[in-house]
């Protein structure tokens, strides 16, 4: 039997869900609490339970997405400077890529994932601005500019586009780059 509390819980995370579903951006904390009439802290707790459930929701710099299955996932290892970010990440969505995550490896805690979730040139200009504003160090910071990085793109061929030009700013991660240790 549901109580009155599960009730509203079910009733907010349906809301929840039809707001990220009709979004085709990052929603943010702050807007979800506002339309559902909560605190921002309530959204956070909602968007545990829906995790919970088994939804995919996840926390991007600009907001909450619910991640579907749509495109091709591909995973790219590449190496470069923090200074470099920028043309990486535009010459991936330039060539119809998003670029959903970055993973490093670290000594300590393993594999450290980022969300990054762009996939227009101006969602690059804000993640990179907020790179820089908030002082932060690019995770490739912690394993000597090699990352890892997932890409969703439309079909093969984008892909390989891509691969191609990173290849050819020299970011692509090759054998012969790897240092002996």
């Amino acid at each position: 039997m549901l109580t009155r509390g599960d009730s509203m819980r079910k009733e907010k995370i349906e809301r929840i869900l039809s707001i990220l579903k009709k979004s085709e951006k990052p929603v943010s904390g702050s807007e979800i609490a506002k339309v559902l009439g909560v605190s921002r802290q309530a959204v956070v707790q909602y968007i545990a339970f829906m995790k919970e459930e088994g939804y995919n929701v996840v926390a991007t710099p600009r907001g909450y997405v619910l991640k579907g299955e749509s495109g091709n996932k591909k995973l790219i290892a590449v190496k470069h400077r923090k200074e470099d970010i920028y043309d990486e990440l535009m010459t991936i969505v330039k060539l119809g890529g998003k670029v959903c995550d970055v993973i490093v490896e670290h000594p300590v805690y393993g594999e450290i994932r980022g969300m990054i979730d762009v996939s227009t040139e101006e969602d690059v200009v804000k993640f990179v601005s907020l790179l820089v504003s908030a002082k932060a160090e690019p995770l490739l910071s912690l394993s000597d500019g090699v990352h890892l990085h997932t890409i969703e793109v439309k079909d093969e061929e984008a892909f390989k586009k891509i691969l191609k030009a990173l290849s050819e700013k020299g970011y692509l991660l090759r054998e012969e780059m790897l240092k002996e240790v």
